[in-house]
C-alpha cells in the first residue's frame, strides 16, 4: 500500500525523468543542436528511455539502477552549463534541475524500503545467532 506522500514522490520522479527525456530531444534536434538540423547527439536520450517503464511500475531495482544512470546526465549539464554560452548553457541547468529532481524523488521514494530491508536483515542475523 502506497502513503499519499510515496504516490507524489513517485509522480515527481516519473515527471522529472520524462521531462529529462522531452528536454534531451528538443535540445539536440531544434531548441540549440550542435549541427543545424539536429545532431546523432540526440541518441543520449535511449540510456533514459530503457528505466522508464520500471520508473513508470515502481520497480526498486529499475529505481537504483537509475539513480546511478541519472547522475551521467548531471554530469553532462554541470559541463555544458558551464562551458557552453547562451541557450545551450540555460539548457544545461535545467538538465542539471530536472536530474536532480529525479534523483531525490527516487532517493525518497526507496528510503522506506531500504529501512524494511535493514530492519529484515537485523532481525535475521539476531535469530540465526541465537
Amino acid at each position: 500500500m502506497q502513503t499519499r506522500s510515496q504516490t507524489i514522490i513517485h509522480r515527481g520522479a516519473v515527471v522529472s525523468l520524462i521531462a529529462l527525456i522531452v528536454l534531451c530531444i528538443a535540445w539536440e534536434m531544434v531548441l540549440a543542436p550542435i549541427r543545424p538540423n539536429g545532431s546523432w547527439l540526440v541518441l543520449k536520450v535511449i540510456p533514459l528511455l530503457i528505466p522508464l517503464r520500471g520508473i513508470l511500475k515502481r520497480d526498486l531495482y529499475t529505481m537504483q539502477w537509475s539513480s546511478m544512470l541519472i547522475l551521467l546526465y548531471f554530469a553532462e549539464g554541470i559541463v555544458r552549463g558551464m562551458s557552453d554560452v547562451g541557450l545551450s548553457a540555460t539548457l544545461g541547468w535545467i538538465e542539471v534541475a530536472l536530474v536532480l529532481a529525479f534523483f531525490i524523488c527516487v532517493i525518497a521514494y526507496l528510503r522506506p524500503y531500504k529501512k524494511a530491508a535493514k530492519a529484515l536483515t537485523k532481525q535475521a542475523l539476531k535469530k540465526a545467532a541465537e
